[in-house]
């Protein structure tokens, strides 16, 4: 028996069936004919008809050029679209599959994660797919609403991915050279297989989870800033307030609404005299009065010593001055703050090592992790902001004990010149040495044979370089990672600038609070190479360099703001002004 002729005995058994049914309930009624009529054609439309439609390049190619937003992706959608024989994404058996739902969901939700949700609203997608149901019965023309829709929905994706996933941001055109991190190298042709469920993968594109940590801690402080910026914000501290603990103030009720929730219950000072609130706070007269004199009492210091951590600031309890300005920052750009600072997670790489240094620059801070767990952190010094620490990546590949300093030329030409030209003798009392050559061959010369008023960059063939010892403005250790900008970690003896809460005092390399410790870690492989060894070497005041076992990545990062997992926000001055530059082309 043919398999057609199976088919056809199956189905006048099904008709039968439904008509037999819908006699015995309306006894061969006019209405009881229609609803024969009506399951006979849901019958039928619920086979598929006819084959799913295939692309084609060239109507790729016209669909998403006809758009500016989708127009950058045009290559990736082609390659992915290629890889795919041409087929549709979005539709099996002329349907929509869940994840037309789920993109949209996603993209309504973008503000989340500090995106705008109409920059991904360039088709209608709701009006095409409404479209696309009504004309279901039109197999021509459901065909070609399943093109457009397919490939409109690839192009929002695309757009959405890269926004997501890269950043908003190029970190590395014209506006952005300070940034020079390896970048994000993903795949948005690959990423949206996974979001099909048409391919695996080790991270989590099918639900668009945050690649790091670190960005979904800084996504939940912006949900909390947001109800509270909802809820009214916090207060404003008058600008010449200046308050110790123990003393009293009209202030102190703001301050605890602004750190603490609420106007609480500070201590009183003796003999209060009441002030109406619509003299402090523009509320009305008959809002009941606070006292005048309210004491800046211990639970209210433990808030503001907290604030002044989670700020970089002394914690002092002491509120004025930079504490102040930090308080009045407005709440909305607290937002954009964390907003920006979600942005640069994008720019690094997917994943990091399981063993790194990173130093955050506006942190002041160096941070060693080992096996994905920080094992490590010390204070470091940065470049002045003349003298920027430049943001990069590389790998670390020499501990140099006892190192020389080569003086930079600039140093040479704006502040030794002169004096050399006067007296070529005064490198001795800063112990320093001239030499041709490099390294272990290098052999020291005269001073006093070079023509100190007339060297220039270009004709200055030697090295000025200041011995090994207490003077080495290297200090004992130095840490290179050898890169284009000559910069590297290194040691100080000037230790009481690491007292400072803002250290930006370099001229360029990154100095480190606690080098014999961060060498004996980095040396911990290297067999012979304990601390005490470490200082003894250090001692005979003779460079040595030491090959680490393993290139090490080294991160110079710049991140003004961070969260703890729970969403508790860290904030830190722009000392750059790179927030400035980003929020300008971030924000438009």
């Amino acid at each position: 028996m043919s398999l057609l002729f199976r088919f056809s005995s199956v189905l006048w058994v099904l008709l039968i069936a439904v008509a037999g049914s819908t006699t015995l309930t309306s006894c061969g009624s006019e209405q009881g004919s229609s609803a024969v009529a009506e399951k006979v054609g849901g019958l039928f439309s619920s086979v598929p008809l006819g084959p799913q439609p295939l692309l084609d390049s060239t109507y790729i190619i016209n669909t998403l050029r006809a758009e500016p937003a989708f127009k950058p992706h045009l290559a990736t959608a082609r390659r992915f679209y290629r890889e795919r024989g041409f087929k549709l994404a979005w539709f099996k058996d002329h349907e929509p599959v869940e994840q037309v739902e789920t993109l949209q969901q996603i993209i309504a939700k973008a503000q989340d994660e500090g995106l705008n949700p109409k920059e991904y609203q360039v088709k209608d997608l709701k009006k095409m797919l409404a479209e696309f149901e009504q004309a279901k019965s039109d197999s021509a023309k459901r065909n070609a609403l399943e093109q457009q829709i397919d490939v409109a929905l690839t192009g929002t994706y695309m757009k959405w991915g890269s926004d997501y996933y890269r950043g908003i941001a190029n970190p590395r055109d014209n506006k952005n050279t300070a940034w020079q991190v390896k970048p994000n190298k993903i795949k948005l042709n690959k990423a949206l297989l996974t979001f099909l469920g048409e391919r695996k993968s080790r991270y989590n594109y099918y639900e668009f989870a945050p690649l790091h940590p670190e960005y979904d801690n800084l996504k939940k402080a912006l949900a909390a800033y947001r109800e509270q910026e909802r809820a009214g914000g916090w207060p404003v501290l008058p600008a010449s307030l200046k308050l110790r603990p123990g003393q009293s103030s009209p202030a102190v009720a703001a301050l605890h609404r602004r750190l603490l929730g609420d106007a609480g219950s500070p201590q009183p000072a003796a003999a209060p005299t009441a002030v109406p609130v619509s003299q402090r706070e523009g509320g009305t007269p008959s809002t009941p009065a606070a006292p005048a004199d309210a004491l800046y009492g211990p639970e209210l210091v433990q808030a503001v010593k907290a604030f002044q951590q989670d700020a970089g600031l002394r914690p002092d309890g002491i509120v004025g001055g930079e504490t102040l300005q930090a308080l009045n920052v407005p709440i909305g750009t607290r937002i954009d703050q964390l907003i920006l600072n979600m942005e640069r997670w994008r720019w690094l790489p997917k994943k990091f090592e399981p063993d790194y240094l990173l130093v955050n620059i506006p942190e002041y801070t160096l941070h060693v992790v080992e096996d994905n767990k920080e094992v490590m952190k010390m204070p470091v010094i940065v470049g002045k902001v003349l003298n920027e620490t430049p943001i990069f990546s590389d790998k670390l590949e020499y501990v140099v004990l006892a190192p020389y300093w080569n003086v930079p030329f600039s140093i040479i030409e704006k502040e030794l010149r002169g004096k050399l030209v006067a007296n070529p003798n005064y490198l001795d009392r800063l112990d320093m040495e001239v030499v041709k050559g490099w390294g272990a061959k290098a052999t020291p010369i005269d001073p006093s044979s070079v023509d100190w008023a007339n060297v220039t960059r270009e004709n200055f063939k030697y090295t000025l370089r200041r011995r090994p010892g207490p003077k080495n403005d290297l200090g004992d250790v130095k840490f290179i990672f050898p890169n284009s900008n000559d910069i590297y970690l290194h040691d100080t003896p000037h230790d009481e600038l690491f007292s400072q809460t803002n250290r930006s005092f370099s001229h360029g390399c990154v100095r480190v609070k606690e080098p014999i410790k961060l060498a004996t870690y980095l040396l911990r492989k290297k067999a012979g190479w304990d601390q005490q060894t470490i200082l003894d070497t250090i001692s005979r005041r003779r460079e040595k360099y030491i090959t680490l076992k393993e290139k090490l990545p080294v991160y110079l990062v710049y991140f003004t703001a961070w969260a703890d997992a729970d969403g508790h926000p860290h904030f830190r001055k722009d000392i750059y002004g790179h927030d400035k530059k980003l929020a300008r082309e971030y924000f438009n």
